[in-house]
């Protein structure tokens, strides 16, 4: 299993390299994917910022999605995990964008999404977004594998662009 802070290396040499940025929105998470990237020495170079949006204020204030975005979708699902992913990216004005939304647990979210249900977007020269059920309820143990799917998937992107 790859840790946090070599996924977060790896990815920060990639963006390094290539002169491209993040910006990073995710919710579940609780911050540990800006964490992670953050932890990587020389991480000003292309760390723009993040945003725990966590809700509906912060999803207004921070990345100012309307209830008009919304019409039609749910949080805890794909389109929202791109929307954030592409929002997010836009606002910092960064190469690439990546969200997190789901439910960590103990308990699901009032969508009906069990415990260790997450979505995950990446917005930039290559997008994917994914569905990870952990099948588990220890929000902890949720956290840190939304936020390590979160960084792979990251990964992959920029290997492919």
């Amino acid at each position: 299993m790859d840790s946090l802070t070599a996924l977060g290396t790896a990815v920060g040499a990639l963006l390094k390299q290539r002169g491209e940025t993040i910006a990073i929105a995710e919710s579940s998470g609780g911050g540990l994917i800006s964490a992670t990237l953050v932890a990587v020495p020389g991480a000003s170079a292309f760390y723009l910022g993040g945003a725990v949006v966590y809700t509906l204020t912060s999803r207004t204030a921070l990345l100012g999605i309307t209830a008009d975005e919304m019409q039609h979708m749910r949080s805890a699902s794909e389109p929202y995990a791109k929307l954030l992913a592409r929002r997010v990216s836009e606002r910092h004005g960064a190469s690439w964008g990546l969200s997190e939304t789901g439910a960590s647990g103990p308990s699901g979210n009032r969508y009906g999404d069990a415990p260790g249900h997450t979505c995950i977007a990446v917005h930039g020269p290559v997008e994917a977004a994914i569905t990870l059920e952990t099948g588990r309820a220890e929000r902890e143990a949720n956290m840190w594998a939304f936020a390590r799917a979160a960084l792979k998937l990251l990964e992959t992107c920029l290997r492919r662009a």
